[in-house]
């Protein structure tokens, strides 16, 4: 069984680094889609680490905003500067794009020419959700070929103890991890621009609105 382990909102200086300790301590890779408006040369440091990791870097726009109302131009705008970003410090582009709230519209499927990436989350943005809790809804969602969304957003201490419980009881369940590209790769399935996907078996454009 594969799955795929996936962090928004950094890069950061505190919580980014802590989940690359983590993550180099049980030697598996992640999939990171940046705010490209929190790079800076200081968080640019945790990027290259990611990728000495073996780690993945992705696009989650410039400013985080709703994307659903805005209009073509300022979509394609928020897209083409984030990735610019990133390819800067990876050296490529990114193939994948996670829309801010999973924020979502017909026109924003049409503006944008990347693969989406939803995920099954356990609202790791909010403090009221222990790590504990975080663990178990985690462990509950998995399943071959998932996506699972975390945060690493600037203090979210609550998620780099929940992947301590995460990873090694995946492991004891038989799951290999992979990053996104990664995923799709070993579970033999072909990325299609402009559908957004939790699980990369799915076929409809969109995921079960209980598991976005």
């Amino acid at each position: 069984m594969r799955i795929a382990l996936t962090f928004d909102d950094g890069p950061n200086t505190v919580t980014t680094p802590r989940v690359l300790d983590v993550l180099e301590e049980y030697g598996i890779p992640a999939t990171f889609f940046l705010i490209s408006g929190n790079i800076t040369p200081e968080s640019a440091s945790s990027v290259r680490r990611a990728l000495s990791l073996g780690c993945e870097i992705e696009n989650h726009s410039v400013t985080h905003s709703p994307m659903a109302e805005m209009p073509r131009e300022q979509i394609q705008a928020e897209i083409a500067e984030c990735s610019r970003r990133v390819t800067e410090i990876t050296g490529k582009p990114p193939r994948f794009f996670r829309p801010p709230y999973i924020s979502v519209s017909p026109q924003l499927f049409a503006a944008v020419d990347l693969t989406l990436i939803c995920g099954s989350h356990c609202e790791d943005w909010n403090p009221d959700i222990s790590s504990r809790e975080r663990a178990e809804r985690t462990l509950a969602n998995a399943r071959d070929g998932e996506i699972i969304l975390l945060h690493d957003s600037r203090n979210n201490e609550a998620t780099v103890e929940a992947l301590k419980i995460i990873i090694p009881s995946l492991r004891d369940r038989g799951y290999t991890f992979h990053t996104v590209s990664g995923l799709f790769a070993a579970c033999g399935v072909s990325p299609v621009p402009r559908r957004l996907y939790s699980n990369v078996f799915q076929t409809a454009d969109r995921p079960d609105p209980e598991r976005a």
